[in-house]
């Protein structure tokens, strides 16, 4: 069975050929424009396979409930020539295909979930840290509600030095505190230029933990995984460890050694959210089976 995937992203779609197993046949990555030249391309790469059905995994926020009135659409977002564009409905009409939507975390979130670094866990939280923050949660099902989650965007105490973030909603939400351009605001350049010993990485740390206990209060999940272009700062997850150790004080019960082996690397690395779409595409051709 073949089936196609999409990454949909900021700053780039990743657009890849595979098979019902999560692998990888072909790819080919198109700069995020606007959407009419992005989707053109897109249909040009997908036009010449013969695919039997297509997952779009998506920045947000998107309308990911078949029910909703402007269901596969793009919604609010700061990337403005995007908003109310109807990318599912505009790439199932073009190739002719079922098509399914979901966030690129949930996706992910999917992906390590049956393939990745939580294959042995009955539930798994993704986040990724990156120029956003996102999370996506898997417990059998994806999670979905009025929308979707939306984890950056939980409020925690100001940063280094009283920072207030940079979130132009929140100021002081995850994301506002710990993305890419978050820490940049607060060391002055960019986190690949910041030394490991440099304090800015404490904060940090202790913030996403801070996070991450949240995270496991309310959704207990069994495993968490970390993505995203700041967890490529390896030294950060040592350090995470000894903060969420610290912050569970003792209430739930992890030991030390737990806390290392339960906030982990994605096992697909960069290439979860890729899978993550190959698995919405045979879930949705699963679905239709049932259904018959």
């Amino acid at each position: 069975m073949i089936l196609g995937g999409i990454e949909a992203g900021g700053t780039k779609f990743v657009c890849v050929v595979g098979t019902e197993k999560g692998e990888i046949l072909e790819r080919k990555v198109i700069p995020t424009t606007d959407p009419e030249e992005t989707l053109n391309a897109v249909i040009e790469f997908f036009g010449g396979q013969s695919i039997e059905a297509l997952g779009i995994a998506s920045f947000g926020p998107v309308a990911v409930d078949p029910a909703h009135p402007n269901y596969g659409s793009i919604l609010k977002t700061p990337k403005l020539a995007w908003a109310d564009t109807p990318i599912l409905h505009i790439l199932q009409e073009a190739l002719g295909c079922p098509a399914v939507i979901d966030t690129d975390v949930n996706a992910a979130a999917l992906a390590e979930a049956k393939k990745g670094n939580a294959w042995d866990a009955k539930s798994c939280l993704y986040l990724t840290i990156g120029t956003g923050v996102g999370g996506g949660f898997y417990n059998g099902e994806l999670l979905h509600g009025r929308l979707h989650p939306e984890m950056g965007h939980i409020l925690l105490p100001t940063g280094l030095d009283g920072f207030k973030g940079i979130c132009p909603f929140h100021g002081n939400c995850l994301e506002g505190l710990v993305s890419g351009p978050a820490i940049e605001a607060q060391a002055g350049k960019k986190a690949e230029l910041i030394e490991e010993e440099d304090p800015v990485w404490d904060v940090v740390a202790e913030t996403i933990a801070m996070g991450l206990v949240n995270f496991q209060m309310i959704l207990s999940p069994e495993r968490i995984i970390l993505g995203g272009g700041v967890m490529h700062q390896c030294h950060l997850f040592p350090r995470i460890h000894r903060a969420f150790y610290r912050l569970i004080n003792g209430y739930l019960p992890f030991t030390e050694d737990q806390v290392k082996h339960h906030i982990v690397y994605p096992g697909l690395g960069d290439d979860a959210g890729s899978v993550g779409a190959l698995m919405l595409a045979l879930n949705s051709l699963e679905d239709k089976r049932r259904v018959r």
